[in-house]
């Protein structure tokens, strides 16, 4: 019978240090105070605890809180930084709003884009789920700044600004 996943019980599997889990006690294929997990193909650190696989950040979540939220964000962006103070709990919004630069854009900044017909930089961001428009500039370095000032105002605390 598996047991269910609580505070009290991943204190006594893990001990945490730096965003990290090591294994406090022996299991078939790793020892006391071994790290525990591997980084998988999505980024994100993987543990197996009795025959489930979960992500790290949420295990060290539930270590500090008592909970699993519906959805974790990794402030700096980086998946592999497990370290208590870069997780929050979010909506799946709120994540969206901190995703990184998409591969398919083509200015290298966030809610820029060209505006082949006008031949201008274009800034335009989702404001409660509808696309916002900010003006369109000849000059790169002031559509980024508008981008920039845009995001801190709408998306505040989850903008990220690269």
């Amino acid at each position: 019978m598996k047991k269910e996943l609580t505070k009290d019980y991943l204190h006594t599997l893990f001990d945490y240090k730096d965003g990290n889990l090591f294994w406090k006690i022996k299991r078939k294929t790793v020892n006391p105070g071994e790290q525990a997990g591997r980084v998988a193909n999505t980024g994100y650190i993987h543990i197996g605890v009795d025959r489930s696989i979960y992500a790290a950040h949420r295990l060290i979540f539930m270590m500090f809180y008592g909970y699993f939220p519906k959805e974790i964000d990794h402030i700096n962006g980086n998946k592999a930084d497990n370290r208590i103070e870069n997780l929050r709990e979010v909506t799946k919004s709120q994540n969206g709003l901190n995703r990184k630069l998409p591969s398919h854009n083509t200015s290298g900044i966030k809610s820029v884009v060209w505006h082949k017909n006008n031949k201008n930089w274009m800034v335009q961001l989702a404001v409660n789920g509808k696309n916002k428009y900010f003006g369109s500039f000849k000059d790169l370095a002031l559509a980024e700044l508008v981008a920039i000032e845009a995001r801190d105002k709408y998306h505040g605390v989850y903008a990220r600004n690269m």
